[in-house]
């Protein structure tokens, strides 16, 4: 009879080396109860991470795990993932580690559609090498790189990843556990390279940054739930609504025992719609949680077979005879 795994079981059993508070406790358990859900055996998993505090992730796992160098992790998964195509390979990565000195691995696994399960862990810090400004550090923020105020425009990531043309792209919150696990799920199960942002506060440097968006009395004024085939309704009395009028976002408010029936209802197969909501930021806007787009497109491993399909009997066989030498 088969077993039903439990999160339990995807837990190392090693010491969780992360400062009291840190929100990577909250998203170790979004992943561990994620992989038990898809009931899939732990040989078929595979973790690998970079440099950083997110990135002591593989330890913490009951699946083979690679802990690799600053910015390689999707080098790294994406040799995995074409040595052994039946894996699940997930990458564990933070906002300097993948957005910054692996910017360059992103962008092009982004544009192959490697078949790679993506977690950015969002801090909006660097916080393994002490508090310096990383790409998604607010402007003006204060930091041991920037003492007077950072004056660099920051990345939005899920922006950023619709924006190449990723598949699959969402955004989560570190204490928002049943959601989140949702969100993994579905982008676990996602064929081809999905991309989920994970906001997460680290208690030393960005502690309270993003305590509105948790706290129960401000979170429903300043974060809208983004579901597909439903209107991007918010506020405490459900009374507020981010609609699209021309091309661009608007807050509309209404009586919520009479909404218009004319409000923009989220369609996650929609690039522009995804473009446009993933692009909306606080103040002017709550932060969109959700999934920005789910839309299937052929992973780099169907387009390389593809071309291979006329099978060659030989390397020799694709190149003139005159463009091929032997070694006597």
């Amino acid at each position: 009879m088969e077993t039903k795994l439990t999160a339990k079981d995807f837990a190392s059993g090693l010491p969780v080396k992360w400062c009291p508070g840190c929100g990577d406790f909250g998203l170790l358990t979004m992943i561990q109860r994620t992989m038990a859900q898809l009931n899939v055996p732990h040989e078929k998993y595979a973790v690998v991470s970079g440099i950083g505090c997110s990135s002591r992730f593989p330890y913490y796992v009951n699946t083979y795990g690679f802990h690799s160098i600053h910015g390689r992790a999707i080098a790294v998964a994406s040799g995995v993932k074409l040595s052994n195509p039946e894996l699940f390979v997930w990458v564990i990565t933070g906002d300097g580690d993948g957005l910054s000195i692996g910017g360059n691995h992103m962008i092009h696994a982004i544009r192959r559609n490697t078949d790679l399960k993506t977690v950015l862990f969002n801090n909006r810090i660097y916080a393994l090498t002490k508090g310096q400004a990383s790409p998604t550090t607010l402007q003006d923020s204060k930091t041991k790189t920037t003492p007077a105020g950072n004056p660099d425009y920051p990345f939005n990531p899920a922006n950023f990843a619709v924006s190449i043309g990723c598949g699959f792209v969402a955004r989560g919150i570190d204490n928002d556990l049943n959601y989140g696990a949702e969100i993994l799920q579905k982008s676990a199960l996602y064929k081809g390279f999905s991309f989920v942002e994970m906001i997460q506060k680290c208690v030393v440097f960005t502690d309270k940054e993003f305590d509105a968006y948790k706290n129960p009395q401000t979170k429903d004024e300043l974060t809208v739930r983004i579901e597909h085939g439903k209107p991007m309704i918010f506020g405490k009395n459900r009374n507020k609504a981010v609609i699209i009028k021309n091309f661009k976002p608007e807050i509309i408010e209404f009586d919520p025992a009479n909404p218009p029936k004319d409000l923009t209802v989220y369609d996650s197969t929609s690039r522009e719609m995804a473009y446009i909501i993933s692009n909306i930021v606080p103040p002017q806007f709550p932060l969109p949680l959700g999934i920005f787009i789910n839309s299937p497109k052929k992973t780099m491993e169907e387009n390389y077979m593809d071309i291979l399909q006329p099978q060659k009997s030989s390397i020799s066989d694709y190149f003139p005879q005159s463009e091929t030498y032997e070694i006597k």
